[in-house]
């Protein structure tokens, strides 16, 4: 089976709105509460279909996240908490663009990490680390999802530029299987600092400072 992994750039601080805020919103995050109460809905209306059951429905677990709990015992629930976290990140973010679609992401990732760390690329922004981390630290615990995803991960944006310029320092020495992979993930990773780089200078309403990886 095929994981696919996209990504957005969002002010992490519109997402922690909505968590925990009991419907206490402004009237344009309550049009965007509506959006997200029908994306929930039409991704549960697929899973029926598919006649996936994670115990909770991805409507149900989204009323959880506003409501400001992650208390469903069900065995599947953090799926659909995560999913219902998606909803709001894409409420809040930009339109998404695709990393790529691997058939072991974290196998894939993980190799590289170790042949990054063994060329010296710091901790920090070795790739598995920021696309399978999970949230920033100051969002509220979530339930892993069985068998791994649907799955978020986030790299802030001060570090888009750092982590593409370790990458291209030691690109040419990377084992040949994971150089176009690297090389993509470059390229997206400076187009996304210099759109944030001209963003934060020109437009002043402009405030998004993290990417945020959904993996499904």
């Amino acid at each position: 089976m095929s994981h696919n992994i996209a990504y957005s750039t969002a002010d992490k601080r519109d997402v922690l709105a909505f968590l925990g805020s009991k419907g206490d919103l402004t009237e344009d995050q309550q049009r965007c509460l509506t959006n997200m109460r029908m994306y929930a809905q039409a991704r549960q209306d697929d899973l029926d279909r598919q006649a996936v059951d994670w115990g909770l429905t991805i409507p149900k677990a989204l009323e959880h996240l506003i409501a400001g709990r992650v208390d469903s015992q069900a065995e599947c629930a953090g799926n659909a908490y995560h999913a219902a976290l998606q909803h709001i990140i894409d409420r809040n973010a930009s339109d998404p663009a695709q990393l790529g679609t691997y058939s072991k992401p974290s196998t894939f990732f993980s190799l590289v990490d170790e042949e990054m760390r063994r060329l010296g690329v710091p901790l920090d922004l070795l790739p598995h680390g920021f696309l399978y981390g999970g949230l920033p630290d100051d969002f509220p615990h979530i339930p892993h999802s069985v068998d791994g995803y649907p799955a978020i991960g986030y790299l802030p944006l001060v570090k888009a530029k750092p982590a593409a310029d370790a990458y291209r320092a030691v690109l040419d020495r990377l084992d040949s299987g994971f150089r176009y992979d690297v090389q993509e993930l470059i390229e997206k990773l400076q187009f996304e600092h210099e759109a944030w780089e001209y963003a934060t200078k020109a437009i002043d309403w402009y405030t998004s400072d993290t990417i945020f990886f959904q993996l499904t």
